[in-house]
């Protein structure tokens, strides 16, 4: 993919997340089967969790929780890599406590407005939204204990470097905790063409052997990809009619930056 090409696919994941935060709700993103709470708990967010964080930060955008493998500790620094409107950055503080750390990295201006009114008007401390990309984090080398991501890797038309990034800013024995879409076979060439369905987080989704080697390329270890087979009815209902989910599943991702 040219460069060119990608700045496209950047813009297009922009405009169609802008438009989600302006409008309150996922709207008309694919990644999205309905209300907010309702397309959490089929995501596998408990109701305590939904009800825990601002109102307006819960998006309804996402394909799995990565809070449920994540095992937070307190005290732990913690990064979201496109953190949307700081849903999973404030469940995170609940669970780093005061004397932990929560960073949400977005690339969308609206999101971040979004999430930063949601935790000044709620008293939260010990989170914070960054503006960037997800291939070049705003963070320093060695500096976060747990990166989760929701929904947002196979968005990116850059995905080694954002494992790579990823693997900087981790300290040693540092984790990934991802639920993302993950190819189980081969897209076709219509659908990989289609900028709406890689917005819509379906068209960029790469292989899991894809993406086993870029996380090995990047230093990781322990690796662990799991696709959710019964995650295929909630995708069916994205776009019905391309049929997607002969092609694609939810997955966690979960890999370990060497402590040497």
């Amino acid at each position: 993919m040219s460069m060119l090409e990608k700045d496209g696919v950047r813009q297009a994941v922009r405009d169609l997340y802008s438009r989600a935060a302006e409008a309150g709700c996922c709207g008309s993103t694919s990644c999205c089967s309905g209300p907010a709470p309702e397309v959490s708990q089929q995501l596998g967010y408990t109701s305590d969790e939904i009800g825990a964080v601002p109102e307006g930060a819960n998006l309804g955008l996402g394909c799995g929780n990565p809070q449920a493998i994540a095992a937070l500790i307190t005290g732990e620094v913690v990064l979201d890599l496109g953190s949307g409107a700081g849903f999973d950055c404030f469940l995170a503080a609940r669970q780093v406590g005061e004397s932990g750390h929560v960073i949400g990295v977005d690339m969308t201006p609206e999101m971040l407005s979004k999430a930063r009114a949601n935790a000044a008007n709620n008293g939260y401390r010990n989170v914070e939204f960054r503006l960037g990309e997800i291939e070049h984090l705003p963070v320093a080398d060695n500096a976060v204990d747990v990166i989760l991501s929701n929904c947002v890797i196979n968005l990116s038309p850059d995905k080694p470097q954002v494992f790579t990034d990823a693997f900087r800013v981790l300290k040693p024995g540092g984790r990934l905790a991802i639920s993302d879409i993950v190819a189980t076979a081969e897209l076709p060439e219509h659908i990989r063409r289609d900028m709406a369905l890689h917005a819509g987080c379906i068209a960029g989704a790469s292989l899991i052997s894809e993406l086993e080697g870029m996380l090995q390329t990047a230093g990781f270890v322990d690796i662990q990809i799991s696709p959710k087979e019964e995650s295929k009815a909630f995708i069916r209902t994205w776009t019905p009619e391309a049929s997607v989910a002969d092609f694609i599943v939810s997955a966690t991702i979960e890999a370990v930056k060497p402590c040497n």
